[in-house]
């Protein structure tokens, strides 16, 4: 199989995209579990930036940050491990209710609503078991680089959501539907 299938099976694959949501969950959860992402559309803006730490690296220098801090790979420099879309608020996974419901149906994450806001957090078992994902080799830069963006990128949704497209004016360009390149 070559590197191209493996990686489109990858993509497919549910449980990677939910380990990830428990990993930027757990960074914005904090030590004692209470902390939570306000908002889907916070939730896309983190996770493009997770997801393509290309465009992170981008954004840290941006902001005065020390880019080399997210240590890309030489693989990430000029290979796509997952696409995106230009959904009807730029960076956009069709699948991120998919993945919540999924997570909620697992009882590893809760969702509450605030006026029009779902606000998402990790329930005790969901901390645990992003607590043994992040030990796992797999997903220890995953869970480092969730880290930095609780640490550098903690803004409400609407500046996360202008600062996403003040660094990337090219995911407004973009037609709906059309993958976002790194």
């Amino acid at each position: 199989m070559d590197l191209a299938k493996a990686l489109a099976q990858l993509e497919g694959t549910d449980e990677l995209h939910e380990a990830r949501m428990l990993l930027l969950l757990k960074a914005f959860a904090g030590k004692d579990n209470s902390g939570e992402i306000t908002g889907l559309t916070k939730l896309a803006k983190l996770d493009f930036l997770l997801r393509y730490p290309t465009m992170l690296s981008r954004a840290l220098e941006a902001r005065g940050r020390p880019a080399a801090i997210v240590k890309l790979q030489a693989h990430e420099k000029n290979s796509v491990e997952s696409t995106m879309v230009r959904y009807r608020f730029g960076p956009w996974d069709h699948r991120y209710r998919r993945f919540l419901n999924l997570l909620t149906a697992k009882k590893l994450i809760r969702t509450t609503i605030d006026g029009r806001t779902v606000k998402i957090a990790l329930t005790e078992d969901g901390y645990d078991c992003a607590e043994q994902l992040a030990r796992l080799p797999d997903f220890s830069e995953i869970a480092r680089r969730s880290r930095i963006l609780k640490t550098h990128f903690d803004l409400t949704a609407t500046n996360l959501m202008k600062l996403v497209y003040d660094l990337f004016p090219e995911l407004s360009s973009l037609s709906p539907n059309e993958p976002i390149k790194p």
